[in-house]
Parts: C-alpha cells; sequence; structure tokens
C-alpha cells in the first residue's frame, strides 16, 4: 500500500477482482487418516468461513485445512441448475446474484438453525472423503463461541452424536486454540486476547492457562458491520452506482485498501491536504462498456436489428399458436371419441367418460365440440396466414431487376441535362453521410471509478467508535479498560505483558500500532506491556486446534463419549485449556415441589384456619 502511494497518482487506480469461488473437489482421506487409532477431525466453524482439515499425528501434519468455504446456504429452485439441491459453500460461486436467498446457520457468532449447520457438516464430511458407511468414525474437534449457550451446544452435540454417530467430541474457543498455537508448548502463561470477527469482538483474560469466563466482554460488532457501513457510505457518496456497489466488493475494498489510523482525528486532517489526498485516495474501477454513450450502428444496421426481432416475434408466435392447437387437437379427438361411444351405445363407458370431463349431459358434450372444432379451424387458417405472409415478406426483402432499356436516356433528355449543367456544382453530392460515432465529452473510465478516502480509515474505526454507526456500545479500548479495572494492580501488570490480537478483522495494518497507542494512555506511567499479532489470524484457531487433538489424543478427560452425552445431556462440557467454563443448569425436582406444597398446606392447617381467625 504504501509503494502504491509513493509511486504517484496513476498507480492508484485498482480494478475490483470480483473474485468467483472454485467449487470445492471431492478429496480423499488418504492413508494417513486411516491408522490404528481413528484419526480427528478438526472443524473451525466460523460465522463467515468455515474450515476443515485432518489432525494426522507425524512430523508433517499438514500445511493447512484442506477445506475452506463460505458458511452460507442457498436453497435450489426447480429449475435453476437442472434442480440441483441446497448449494453450500464455494459450490455457490459468486455471491451477488444469490444474496437474497442466502442463509446462514448463525445468528451473531452463534449457531441455531440445526437444518442449516447439517447442511455445513454434510459438505465437509463430504468433500474431506469420509469414507465410513453411516456414521462418522472419527473425533470431532469443533470451535463454538465464546460463553456459548447451552441450547447451541445441546443442538451441536445431538447433531453429531445422533446423526453422524461420532465417537467422541471435544469444544473449544476458536480465539483461545489460536492463542495456544501462538504460545510455546507447556507454557502456562497469562494474558489479554482481543479477538474480532465477523458479527463480534470479544476480549478474553487469561489466567494461569484458563479462561475468566466472569470478566469476558463481547462487542457486537467486527467485519459484517464495518462492510455494511462503507457500503452505505459510498452509495451516498456516488448514487449513480448503487448496483454496482456490493457487499462483496465492500469486503475486497476492507480486506485490501483498508488501514487502522493510529490517530483517528490526526490522520482525518492530514486527509484535508489536497496533495495528501491525491497521492493516497484509491481510486476502485467499476467495470463499463463504451457502448453506454451512444450506438455506433449505420440506419442500415438498425433496420437489418429490427427485422430480426420482428422475425423473432413472428416465429415465436408460431411456436405458440402450433403448440395451442396440437392441445386443442388432442382435447378434440378425446370428445369425439367420447362422442363415438354415445353412437356405438356403450352408455357406461360414456358415463364414467362424462365423469371425468365435469360434463352433465351429451348437449353440453356436443356444444363442447362444436365451439372447440370451430377454434381448431380459426387457429389454422392464422397460421396459414402467417405463413404466406412471412413468404411475402422473403420475396419482397429481394432486391428488383430493373428494366435496362427504360433506363437508356433519349437525345432530348441529354440536351435538356446539358443545359442545366452549369447550375450545378461540380462536386457530385453524396447519398448519404456515415454515420459517425458519438464522442463522449467526459472521460468514461473516470465516471466509474469510486473515490476511497477517508472511507479506508472510517469503515474499520468503528470498532474502537462505535457511536460512528450510531451504537450505543463502547470500543475497544474502553472494554479493555474496564475488563482491566476489575483486576487488582499485579493481575493488570501480567495480563498486559501479553495482549494478544486474533480474528480476520484484526489484520488490518495499523491495527497493532493503535492498540499499542490505547494501552499507553491508559497504563500508568513508565509501565511496560507487550502486544503480539497472532502468526495468522484467520487460520491460526484451525492450527491450534489440530495441534491440540494431536497433544490430547490419548487424554480422555478432555473428549465427550456417546455414553457421556446420554447420561449428562448434549449440553454436557468437559473443560480444558482452550474451552468454555461450564455451567450446568440445576433445575428443582418435580417431587421436591410437590413435598413444599404439601409441607406448607399442613402449615397452614396446624396454624388454626384462614387469615380471619388469625387477625
Amino acid at each position: 500500500m504504501a509503494a502504491a502511494s509513493a509511486a504517484g497518482p496513476p498507480t492508484n487506480v485498482f480494478p475490483f477482482r470480483d473474485a468467483r469461488a472454485a467449487p470445492d473437489p471431492v478429496l480423499e482421506a488418504g492413508p494417513l487418516a486411516h491408522g490404528p487409532l481413528p484419526v480427528p477431525l478438526v472443524l473451525d466453524n466460523g460465522s463467515f468461513q468455515a474450515r476443515a482439515g485432518w489432525a494426522c499425528p507425524g512430523p508433517d501434519p499438514g500445511p493447512e485445512p484442506r477445506l475452506q468455504f463460505r458458511a452460507v446456504c442457498a436453497r435450489g429452485r426447480g429449475g435453476a441448475r437442472g434442480g440441483a439441491g441446497p448449494q453450500v459453500g464455494n459450490a455457490l460461486g459468486s455471491l451477488e446474484p444469490l444474496r437474497w436467498m442466502l442463509r446462514s446457520p448463525f445468528d451473531r457468532n452463534v449457531p441455531v438453525n440445526l437444518e442449516l449447520q447439517e447442511l455445513l457438516l454434510d459438505y465437509s464430511f463430504q468433500h474431506l472423503g469420509v469414507s465410513s458407511q453411516g456414521c462418522v468414525d472419527h473425533p470431532i474437534v469443533l470451535t463454538e463461541a465464546v460463553c456459548n449457550p447451552l441450547y447451541s451446544r445441546q443442538m451441536m452435540s445431538e447433531l453429531l452424536f445422533e446423526c453422524y454417530g461420532i465417537p467422541t467430541v471435544a469444544y473449544g474457543i476458536d480465539s483461545l486454540f489460536s492463542f495456544y498455537h501462538n504460545n510455546p508448548k507447556n507454557l502456562i502463561s497469562s494474558g489479554l486476547i482481543i479477538s474480532s470477527g465477523y458479527q463480534c469482538t470479544h476480549i478474553l483474560p487469561i489466567l494461569e492457562g484458563r479462561l475468566d469466563a466472569k470478566n469476558c466482554k463481547r462487542i457486537n460488532l467486527g467485519g459484517s458491520q464495518a462492510a455494511g457501513y462503507l457500503q452505505r457510505l459510498l452509495q451516498l457518496k456516488y448514487p449513480g452506482h448503487l448496483a454496482a456497489i456490493t457487499l462483496s466488493r465492500m469486503e475486497e475494498i476492507l480486506h485490501e485498501h483498508s488501514y487502522i489510523a493510529e490517530d483517528y482525528v490526526e490522520e482525518l486532517q492530514k486527509w484535508r491536504c489536497p496533495d495528501y489526498y491525491e497521492n493516497n485516495v484509491h481510486k476502485m474501477q467499476l467495470p463499463f462498456s463504451s457502448k453506454l454513450l451512444g450506438s455506433t450502428l449505420t440506419s442500415e444496421e438498425k433496420q437489418e436489428r429490427r427485422q430480426q426481432q420482428l422475425r423473432r416475434l413472428q416465429e415465436l408466435n408460431a411456436r405458440r399458436r402450433e403448440e395451442k392447437l396440437q392441445l386443442d387437437q388432442e382435447r378434440l379427438d378425446r370428445l369425439l371419441y367420447v362422442q363415438e361411444l354415445l353412437e356405438d351405445g356403450q352408455m357406461d363407458q360414456f358415463h364414467k367418460a362424462l365423469i371425468e370431463l365435469n360434463m352433465d349431459s351429451p348437449e353440453e358434450l356436443q356444444s363442447y365440440i362444436q365451439k372447440l372444432s370451430a377454434a381448431v379451424e380459426q387457429a389454422k387458417q392464422k397460421i396459414l396466414q402467417a405463413e404466406a405472409s412471412l413468404e411475402v415478406d422473403v420475396v419482397d426483402s429481394k432486391p428488383e431487376t430493373p428494366d435496362l432499356g427504360q433506363l437508356e436516356p433519349s437525345l432530348e433528355d441529354m440536351e435538356n441535362i446539358n443545359d442545366f449543367e452549369p447550375l450545378f456544382s461540380e462536386e457530385t453530392p453524396e447519398v448519404e453521410k456515415p454515420v459517425t460515432t458519438v464522442q463522449p465529452v467526459f472521460n468514461l473510465a473516470a465516471y466509474h471509478q469510486l473515490f476511497v478516502g477517508t472511507e479506508r480509515i472510517r469503515a474499520p474505526e468503528i470498532i474502537f467508535q462505535p457511536s460512528l454507526i450510531g451504537e450505543e456500545q463502547a470500543g475497544i479500548a474502553e472494554t479493555l479498560q474496564y475488563i482491566l479495572d476489575r483486576y487488582p494492580k499485579d493481575v493488570q501488570e501480567l495480563l498486559v505483558q501479553n495482549v494478544f490480537l486474533t480474528g480476520g478483522n484484526m489484520m488490518y495494518p495499523g491495527m497493532k500500532v493503535r492498540i499499542e497507542k490505547e494501552l499507553l494512555e491508559m497504563r500508568p506511567f513508565q509501565s511496560s506491556f507487550q502486544v503480539q499479532l497472532a502468526s495468522n489470524p484467520v487460520l491460526d484457531a484451525w492450527y491450534g486446534a489440530r495441534d491440540w487433538a494431536l497433544d490430547h489424543l490419548d487424554n480422555e478427560d478432555v473428549w465427550i463419549t456417546r455414553k457421556e452425552y446420554e447420561e449428562k445431556g448434549g449440553g454436557y462440557l468437559k473443560e480444558h485449556c482452550a474451552s468454555n467454563v461450564y455451567v450446568p443448569i440445576r433445575l428443582p425436582k418435580q417431587a421436591s415441589r410437590a413435598t413444599e406444597a404439601q409441607a406448607s398446606g399442613k402449615g397452614s392447617a396446624a396454624s388454626g384456619g384462614g387469615p380471619g381467625e388469625q387477625a
């Protein structure tokens, strides 16, 4: 980005890539997935993108997840794509034509729709090459939301155990898995995790390797809200390009052209300078066609095009008439067959046929036959007239051959022409001037450019200043200060020594510098802190889940078995270093309620009667 700014204005024009996802191939599990022990399947179930792969043991477990796709589905219509069923993830290709049909199993970052979640899991297992019949015979490591509701976990456990028949499952938080991957092994560390994704931003305090769930905070802002805000800004700025300013293109601008300002107000002041604006504005080139300003067709070409359209309409009408005539003819044949049954005296079959035709009497049948016969004859006449007119048009379109004898001028005509020759100019006039193309009065390419200036910093700034979009929430800095104030000073000093940034919404250039600036303002004078950005903020959650699965493959204390699911319910969770805190719901038993009611009844009877006597 800095190189583009330094090179000068000509390099500030960027075309939209409009990337189209390629369908995922159906992969094979490979020999490593079929060892003596079942190899775990690692699923990072994100609200923006799902990632799936194998946690294969060995020195080289694999460079990255084998499957990455958008976590959306679209119901296929009966006539679309050859009657195909629901389309999932990368099978959708471009999302914009199907934007109104897209469905997600998530509410914010919590999966709540069981049916759509099953479609995502089916897609993952099928394309990963799970070959077991009737079940998924592999342990599953699945990410879930921070402080995930018991209902959501219960729904997921029921789906995995009842529908797929998995042997064991382990749940963990994606940002904690990323924290686990970026810290040295066997090191119990404390810190603050700032995780920002597509729908939410979380700040998670970690004390001695475990999540302090009571002090976790969530901000309901992420990449989705930033893309929507950027779309509104540019649509207000360019009302002539409303349809071209799509959410997919806004996400592309956020991912590749936006950045976080170290000081937002100071950065806005820089943009007021014309030179700074000219050197740093990004001109996003929309696709356009040079034929929009005017037609360059000649009159003959326009006439030929009109004739072609007229022929198409005539052929279409003729085809419709023939189809209607065929249907009417078939119905007429059916009615005549029923009439023959009456003439042959087959009364039982005749009455059955009348009932099928929804008619009451032979007179009604005869009247309908007459009307249908007249309609068939009229349709045949129309078809013949249309064919005749079409033949006449074809004959008339041929150039006529002139009579050469009549065109020979006589001697008197030649003398008359010689008399009028001085009146005419020597230059012969042109029969028809060629049609010149309309020259544009402005640069058409520049008209189809979106000048993205201060919008590069305004859209991602909402996670620090939610008031920009009218949200009554605290930003990252205020929430961070609020969490730190809940701890003693020695614990605060311990937490700020390891501030860890992860999540796709943390990949903006300048994010780490901005967090350091905010901490510098809120921490005491000459105190120390350290901010670390994940090595890969998007994929480190999957890498950490894979590493965790390989490290705890033989540890039964972290895996939920089917027997434990049946005994303790779908909301049951085994805690570990990357998991949520398990808080079971303890409902009072019905028997105890009945006992309390009887005891209260006996107490009121022993007290000596009603309220009047007590008074």
